[in-house]
């Protein structure tokens, strides 16, 4: 099974970062108010960036280095080429 980190830009122009095992339900989750207090009051979100990863401690381990992360930073995660929404269904 795949997990995946994931980074959500709100309708407020913030970034959220998470983990999971099934990026749909998540995305679901989130855009229906039920997955997290902090996206909830910032609706719509939208996925921006997502990475694959084996196991679910490799997936938390990279959500807690990108949280603390700068935004410019991010924002250049976003971009790169690690990016795998470009080629999924995920988009």
């Amino acid at each position: 099974m795949s997990n995946f980190t994931y980074l959500l830009r709100c309708a407020d122009g913030s970034l959220y970062c998470g983990w999971t095992n099934d990026l749909d339900k998540r995305l679901a989750a989130h855009n229906s108010g039920t997955a997290s207090k902090y996206t909830r009051s910032r609706l719509p979100v939208k996925l921006v960036y997502a990475e694959r990863h084996d196991t679910k401690q490799e997936a938390m381990s990279r959500e807690y280095r990108i949280k603390h992360m700068p935004r410019d930073k991010k924002f250049e995660l976003i971009s790169s080429h690690t990016n795998i929404i470009s080629d999924t269904k995920f988009h």
